[in-house]
C-alpha cells in the first residue's frame, strides 16, 4: 500500500509521446485564438510540430499559455493554453498530439468492458461512449468471453451483468484518435452512458483498433437518396407502429400501405412476425434478442428509405433506446413514430394467437406486459387510442398526416 500511495504515475506518462486533450476553443479576438486542455502525455515546447487528431491537419506550437505566464516547456499533468502557427478549425474533443508519432484512429474496437450497472449490457443497443471530452455514439457486440475475476478464467458469456469484466468490440458512429489504454490511460480509456436516462453504465479499456476499421469504406454513389425520392414523387421516411402485442398495429399499418398504394405512393411494409421467419429467425425474445431484432430491422428500414420508399415498420419494439435509434439513424423529419396505444386487459381480451393465454400459464416467457416490460413512448409523432378509433379510422388519420407533414408531396 505505501508503495501504491507513493509512486509517481506521471513519470511514465512524461516520457511518452505528447497528447493533448481539447477540452475549451477560446473564442478568437484580435489576435488570440488559444486551446486549453489537459497534456496527458510527453511534453510539449513553442516550435514544436502537432498534429491535430482526428482531422489529421498539421501546425507549429507559437506559445504556450498559462495565468502566470508563458511557459518554455509543459508536460504531463499540466493545464496549458496553446496558440499555433496557423489557423486551424479544432474542436472541443479533439487531440493535440506530436506530428511524429500521433495516434491512430478508428471506430471499431476490441475493449476491456467493466459493467456497471444492475440492468445488463444487451449487445446492440446504442449508448454514448465518452473519452476525453467527446461524447460519441457507441455499440457493444456479444462479449467474446467474460473474466472469472478470481481465477482469471475466460468464460462463455452473451451479456455482462453487474460487477461483470468482459472483452468486447466496440464500433462507433464516427472515428476517434485513440491509445492503447497501457500505452496511455487517458486516451486509451472511456466511460460508457445509457442515452436516456444518462446513467453511467460501464467503462472500459481500449486494446486495439480492428482491422475492418481501416479496410471499410463508404462507397460513393450517384443515384443516391435525393434521386430515387425524386423519381417517386415522395419524401422517403419510416412510419414506426409500436404497441402491445394484439394492440392492431399489424392491421392499422397494412391498410395504411393499401392506402398510400391506391395514392399511387411506393412503399414497403415491414411486419413483426415475418422477418422473424427470414433474416431473423435465429432470434429468440430475450431482452438481448429483441434488441438485436429491432437493430437489424432499422438497418434494413434506413436502405429501403435510402431507396426512396416510405417504409411501414410494425413490431412491438418494446424499448425506448431501440426506437430512439431508429430516430437518429434516420435525417431529421425521416421517422414517424406511432403509438398504437391499447391497454393490456383489452389486448389480452383480443389475443387472436392465444399468446396471452399462453405466457399467463408460464408456457411463454419474456413475453412484453406479462414478464417483460413495455416501455411506452414519450413523444410519438402520432397516437392511436384503439379503444375508440376503428383500424379504418386509424389509418385515414395517418395518412393525412403524412400529407400534412409533406411526406406525399414530391422533393
Amino acid at each position: 500500500m505505501d508503495y501504491l500511495e507513493t509512486v509517481n504515475v506521471e513519470e511514465d506518462l512524461q516520457r511518452g509521446p505528447m497528447r493533448m486533450l481539447v477540452q475549451w476553443v477560446n473564442r478568437p479576438d484580435l489576435d488570440f485564438r488559444g486551446f486549453s486542455g489537459r497534456i496527458v502525455g510527453g511534453a510539449l515546447r513553442p516550435g514544436d510540430r502537432v498534429r491535430i487528431l482526428p482531422s489529421g491537419k498539421e501546425s507549429v506550437v507559437k506559445r504556450i499559455v498559462t495565468k502566470d505566464g508563458d511557459l518554455d516547456v509543459a508536460v504531463a499533468g499540466q493545464s496549458v493554453t496553446v496558440t499555433l502557427a496557423d489557423e486551424i478549425d479544432i474542436s472541443r474533443g479533439d487531440i493535440i498530439a506530436a506530428a511524429d508519432s500521433p495516434p491512430a484512429v478508428a471506430d471499431q474496437f476490441e475493449a476491456d468492458v467493466i459493467w456497471m450497472n444492475t440492468e445488463p449490457m444487451l449487445p446492440g443497443r446504442p449508448y454514448l461512449l465518452k473519452t476525453g471530452a467527446r461524447n460519441i455514439g457507441a455499440t457493444i457486440t456479444k462479449p467474446k468471453y467474460k473474466v472469472n475475476v478470481n481465477t482469471l478464467e475466460h468464460l462463455a458469456a452473451t451479456t455482462l451483468e453487474l460487477n461483470d469484466i468482459g472483452v468486447c468490440n466496440l464500433h462507433l458512429d464516427r472515428a476517434i484518435a485513440f491509445d492503447p489504454y497501457e500505452q496511455n490511460r487517458d486516451t486509451g480509456s472511456f466511460i460508457l452512458i445509457d442515452r436516456l436516462t444518462n446513467d453511467t453504465v460501464g467503462a472500459g479499456l481500449l486494446h486495439f483498433a480492428l482491422r475492418r476499421s481501416q479496410n471499410i469504406h463508404w462507397q460513393a454513389i450517384e443515384v443516391n437518396k435525393q434521386a430515387h425520392a425524386s423519381l417517386n414523387g415522395q419524401q422517403p421516411c419510416v412510419v414506426w407502429f409500436t404497441g402491445l402485442s394484439s394492440a392492431g398495429k399489424s392491421t392499422i399499418a397494412n391498410l395504411v400501405q393499401s392506402k398510400l398504394h391506391a395514392l399511387g405512393r411506393h412503399t414497403y411494409l415491414l411486419d413483426g412476425d415475418n422477418v422473424r421467419h427470414g433474416f431473423n429467425k435465429d432470434l429468440g425474445f430475450t431482452e438481448a434478442d429483441r434488441v438485436e431484432n429491432i437493430r437489424r430491422v432499422v438497418e434494413v428500414a434506413a436502405l429501403m428509405v435510402d431507396a426512396g420508399l416510405i417504409v411501414l415498420a410494425s413490431f412491438i419494439s418494446p424499448f425506448r433506446a431501440e426506437r430512439q435509434m431508429a430516430r437518429d439513424l434516420l435525417d431529421k423529419g425521416g421517422f414517424h413514430e406511432v403509438f398504437v396505444d391499447t391497454p393490456l386487459e383489452v389486448a389480452e381480451e383480443r389475443d387472436p394467437k392465444g399468446l396471452y393465454k399462453k405466457a399467463r400459464h408460464g408456457e411463454l416467457i419474456n413475453f412484453t406486459g406479462i414478464d417483460s416490460p413495455y416501455e411506452q413512448p414519450e413523444n410519438p409523432e402520432f397516437r392511436i387510442d384503439t379503444t375508440t378509433d376503428t383500424p379504418e379510422q386509424a389509418a385515414d388519420r395517418i395518412v393525412a398526416h403524412l400529407g400534412a407533414t409533406g411526406i406525399l408531396e414530391p422533393r
